[in-house]
């Protein structure tokens, strides 16, 4: 058997395919997916099937409402998911987001003895977002070996692993792909119902036909209209 590793899974695209690499390189996987009060809570759906099909040793979803918080489209009703491309950091970002995810997967890390932690962020094709920076994974990184017991006592030391951060969307599809991933299982919509049909408008849709079209594969989304 492989080391342990926690891999947030949202059940979109990019998280789906870091699974699945994770698991191509021999790691234990425990899957962590949570229920922040997004709209488009038809991923974390998405998310068990996704689980399920890869394998994991454990999923667990956990709840923390962010829309308690608000200042974004997916946790805020009155904000509207735009359908346009605009300028600077769109209204979708999720104030901390990640920070809050990576620390929820630290901290279930920490219980498991798994040094490794996997997250989908992506750099290159993605929406702008400040913590899908390298600059932030290396941050993190860094805080989560100063902030924890397992790490103070000399038990381990954590690496949060980005395996996509630096590949353009049609790199990941054909990455995944590659290792056997069904994108058809997978919600990446904004704006996506309850049965994840997509919107086909919002930039999280845009950046996944752009991904597929330049990848030379089939986009197997299920779209409303």
């Amino acid at each position: 058997m492989g080391d342990k590793a926690v891999v947030l899974l949202s059940g979109g695209l990019d998280s789906a395919t870091v699974l699945a690499i994770a698991r191509a390189e021999g790691y234990r996987c425990y899957a962590l997916s949570v229920d922040y009060g997004q709209r488009h809570g038809s991923e974390l759906a998405a998310a068990r099937r996704v689980a399920r099909e890869i394998g994991v040793e454990e999923h667990r979803r956990l709840q923390l409402d962010l829309r308690g918080i608000g200042g974004s489209a997916l946790t805020d009703s009155a904000i509207e998911i735009p359908t346009r491309p605009g300028e600077g950091i769109p209204v979708t970002y999720v104030p901390a987001r990640n920070t809050l995810l990576l620390s929820l997967a630290l901290a279930w890390a920490e219980v498991l003895e798994a040094w490794e932690i996997f997250i989908g962020a992506n750099a290159v094709d993605y929406s702008g977002y400040p913590d899908c920076r390298p600059e932030f994974i290396r941050s993190f990184e860094q805080t989560a070996n100063l902030a924890t017991r397992a790490a103070v006592e000399g038990r381990g030391r954590f690496r949060i692993r980005a395996p996509l951060l630096k590949l353009s969307k049609a790199e990941i599809i054909r990455k995944g792909v590659e290792l056997g991933v069904d994108y058809s299982r997978t919600v990446s919509c904004y704006a996506a119902d309850e049965r994840g049909h997509a919107c086909g408008v919002c930039d999280s849709c845009r950046l996944r036909a752009k991904g597929f079209q330049e990848a030379g594969v089939p986009d197997p989304t299920l779209y409303r209209c």
